[in-house]
């Protein structure tokens, strides 16, 4: 079965904690702290695998840890970091979310391996906390928490080729003609639950990628019937080929499906509309007044710049005129990458949500201090000294209405901000 989503928990390693201990050797009655620090935990990697082209493998497993970061020792020893983890993934697989359904990564493009979830960093130990007043210090730092993440993956197909059309029209069955698919065929509406992907191979002409997407109905874009599931499908494919059927077995009108299905597709957005679209009249060979049909088409679409064609996917009439033509087609439009931008980083996933935080001033000390578990937290998984943490954290500030607290109690440009052990000057 081509698996095209799943949910999966992904942990990264706690960070070690700090170790307290003192030297004690013989002559060396008070040779001060020398408690080590910990271990880094392990890290959580997504890596394109090249032969992979579904999400099968994470319907069975679907929690995946690194490992914790070690404790620090005496004698100044610092614990092992922690193992990371990777967990591999076909190329177009998209990481989301869980909570609020936003992109936090797209595995394409030049996307092949990235850390996703950073590992704790390891506590710092007793050594460090020896001053010319506090020469025995008996505490450490503790190791920074272990990050947990419900996410949901999604394969958004590459393929050059997408079959769009209503159900039971033929697609997986001209799919299974035309390339090495090999898919369940039957004669009942939403056969296909799952896109199938065909290689098409000619000897001499070079080949490509199709995709039998999901059929069709009408409302898809508003989610009805397998909906969303079908039209992400088809953002990544360069050509569309309408199949319909020309027999009118199922008793449709095949000129209004065509509309219907492009109606559907202008609604989705995405300028999956504006891709290069291909008519193929399936069911040719049970068909009595082909050549008024086909004409019909004609007259219809030719103006419209959509050529058709007239197939059988059980005769096999007309196919090799098909895939010659496809093959013309698409060596005028180079294949894009189309990689989604994020639109969360994974660091602040879960961040947003209804845990207090307190905004205060300070008259005498003349600063605003923030505080609060979910504060805490985020303070926890960011790296503030880097120009991209930064940059979210003061869109986090910003969506959690922080922000706007801070200026109802009169803040000005220059003014300090203090969040635990951060400060930092306000400017608008």
């Amino acid at each position: 079965m081509f698996a095209d989503r799943a949910k999966i928990v992904i942990r990264s390693g706690k960070g070690g904690d700090g170790h307290v201990s003192f030297r004690r050797e013989k002559y060396v009655p008070d040779g001060g702290p020398d408690g080590g620090d910990g271990g880094d935990g392990g890290s959580v990697w997504f890596e394109i695998d090249e032969g992979m082209n579904t999400l099968t493998d994470y319907r069975y497993i679907r929690k995946y840890s690194a490992e914790d970061g070690e404790q620090g020792g005496k004698r100044n020893c610092r614990g092992k970091n922690g193992e990371d983890i990777t967990l591999k993934v076909p190329e177009g697989t998209i990481i989301k979310d869980e909570a609020s359904g936003k992109i936090l990564l797209d595995m394409s493009g030049d996307n092949r391996r990235v850390k996703f979830l950073e590992g704790g960093k390891g506590g710092i130990g007793n050594q460090h906390f020896a001053t010319s007043t506090m020469q025995a210090p008996k505490y450490a730092k503790p190791g920074h928490p272990a990050r947990e993440l419900t996410v949901l993956l999604e394969l958004k197909c590459i393929a050059d080729v997408g079959l769009v059309g209503f159900p039971n029209v033929g697609k997986s069955t001209l799919l299974s003609v035309i390339s090495n698919a090999r898919p369940k065929i039957a004669n009942y509406h939403f056969t296909t639950l799952q896109p199938n992907l065909g290689v098409v191979d000619m000897d001499g002409v070079g080949g490509f990628v199709v995709a039998d997407i999901p059929g069709l109905v009408e409302g898809a874009s508003e989610g009805v019937g397998l909906g969303l599931d079908f039209l992400r499908h088809i953002e990544r494919t360069r050509i569309l080929v309408h199949v319909i059927d020309g027999a009118g077995v199922e008793g449709r009108d095949p000129i209004q499906d065509i509309y219907t299905i492009n109606n559907e597709l202008k609604k989705y957005g995405s300028d999956v509309s504006k891709k290069p679209q291909v008519i193929v009249a399936n069911k040719m060979d049970v068909c009595d007044n082909k050549d008024e049909i086909i004409g019909k088409l004609k007259a219809e679409f030719e103006p419209q710049g959509y050529e058709v064609f007239a197939v059988s996917g059980a005769t096999r009439e007309g196919v090799k005129e098909l895939i010659l033509h496809l093959l013309e087609m698409l060596s005028k439009y180079p294949r894009k990458t189309v990689v989604f931008e994020p639109e969360m980083v994974p660091e602040f996933a879960g961040l947003y949500s209804d845990e207090p935080y307190t905004v205060s001033y300070d008259n005498k000390e003349n600063v605003y201090y923030v505080e609060g578990p979910r504060i805490e937290k985020m303070l926890g998984y960011t790296n503030l000294d880097s120009e991209k943490g930064f940059e979210f954290f003061q869109k986090f500030m910003k969506d959690n209405g922080i922000l706007d607290e801070l200026e109802k109690l009169g803040i000005q440009d220059g003014d300090t901000v203090r969040i635990y052990g951060f400060a930092f000057d306000y400017y608008k």
